[in-house]
């Protein structure tokens, strides 16, 4: 061995120091340490003793050189992560991953109740002046339990071959906007008026008659329903707010062909229709109106089949001897019943927990076509209150107004006695 300046250690033999590969089954044999020196043998002990130790130390060991992570004499240098084991990097990969699903599952969420805000807010632009005078509701309807007037007008786009269709779009727009009639524009009686307590988790219905007999402000006492065609939606808000003894705080006037949009958008709505039902809906289908065949029992309806169902008054013969609506009877009480029966198949339709998954791949579809099936003065703000509030709560059975017995003018004449226990009803 080359000198290092130093006296040898006269009790230290001469030996020579080689490298080899170890063997294949080098590992797996005890080493035999029984010929060694006494002082050889310790630094063996020694040097297994240091190694067994390294073993469980949380980091790697290099023999030697200034290789990676260790000095040069072998030290141990910091262990590097261990890709794809337990607690590795492979873990918090799939953490992430199912942070960035969930992520995109809320952005989802936002973007579609920013559709349904947004689309609310340009409809609510869009409703005449004197009816949000009429109005006095406050936009926190998510806890307030409010009254909300639902009004169905009979008017119809000049385009459209059903008889009674507005002359020119500007006059269609009035009526659909509830302006009164001015400019030469003849008014559009109401349709349908249905008044809904909603917000704070209650959802009542009560459904009013159209031919109802009703002191119309300004106007001779006649059918509720012209209350519309004379002063548009601000007039027959103040005819309801009489004739039942309450206040409207919000008012909807439906849209038929958005209303139909909607339908669809939500993959229509399941009606348990109480008897078969046959009509021809402003003339029938050939004549640019609608023509419907229900079976009694379940029903999904698509958009125009729910509005056409809605509207009907007078049913036709179905084919065949089974009865029908025409052979029992149908009257407008029948009419507004399949009205709530609609609303109700909304309802669960939008809250159903087999619909979700259907309901939230649809979200911002269904967030901006829900209100462009009415015009309102419920906007940005009260509008998708009311959505959520309408989640939690329970449906109501159907109410209507029942009629002591006709009026003048092929009118209905509803008592007062009745009329008061359905507004108590109502607000209950």
């Amino acid at each position: 061995m080359p000198s290092s300046g130093n006296k040898p250690d006269p009790d230290r033999p001469d030996y020579n120091v080689y490298r080899s590969r170890r063997g294949l089954f080098s590992r797996f044999r005890k080493p035999d340490l029984g010929s060694l020196s006494g002082k050889e043998k310790q630094a063996a002990d020694r040097q297994r003793a240091t190694r067994s130790d390294r073993q469980d130390l949380p980091y790697e060991v290099h023999r030697s050189g200034s290789g990676r992570g260790g000095d040069r004499y072998g030290s141990p240098g910091p262990r590097r992560p261990s890709f794809g084991r337990k607690g590795g990097r492979s873990g918090r990969g799939g953490k992430r991953w199912l942070k960035w699903v969930l992520l995109a599952m809320f952005g989802w969420l936002v973007l579609s109740f920013l559709a349904f805000g947004v689309s609310a807010q340009i409809q609510s632009m869009k409703l005449s002046g004197d009816a949000k005078d009429a109005l006095g509701g406050s936009p926190w309807i998510l806890t307030n339990p409010q009254n909300i007037l639902i009004i169905g007008t009979d008017s119809r786009p000049p385009d459209t071959l059903e008889p009674g269709a507005a002359q020119e779009e500007r006059c269609y727009d009035q009526q659909a906007e509830g302006e009164a009639p001015h400019d030469g524009c003849a008014g559009a009686r109401a349709d349908t008026l249905m008044v809904v307590r909603a917000g704070g988790a209650k959802f009542k219905k009560l459904s009013i008659p159209r031919d109802s007999f009703a002191a119309i402000p300004g106007q001779d006492s006649q059918k509720i329903n012209a209350a519309y065609a004379f002063g548009g939606a601000a007039l027959q808000i103040q005819t309801v707010e009489d004739f039942l003894g309450i206040t409207i705080d919000h008012v909807v006037i439906l849209n038929f062909t958005g209303f139909e949009d909607f339908i669809d958008a939500i993959g229509g709505v399941k009606v348990d229709v109480p008897v078969r039902l046959c009509a021809d809906i402003s003339g029938g289908e050939a004549n640019g109106g609608w023509s419907i065949d229900l079976q009694k029992g379940s029903n999904t309806l698509d958009g125009e089949t729910a509005l056409a169902y809605a509207r009907t008054r007078k049913p036709s013969p179905c084919p065949g001897t089974e009865p029908s609506a025409f052979t029992e009877g149908y009257d407008d009480l029948d009419r507004a019943a399949a009205q709530q029966l609609v609303m109700n198949g909304i309802k669960e339709r939008l809250t159903d927990p087999l619909r979700l998954p259907y309901n939230f791949i649809k979200g911002p579809i269904i967030g901006w076509t829900a209100p462009k099936a009415f015009v309102s003065d419920m906007g940005f703000v009260t509008l998708p209150q009311l959505a959520l509030s309408t989640v939690f709560a329970g449906s109501s059975k159907p109410d209507v107004l029942i009629p002591s017995g006709n009026g003048p003018g092929g009118s209905l004449e509803i008592p007062e006695s009745e009329r008061q226990r359905a507004a108590a009803a109502l607000e209950s």
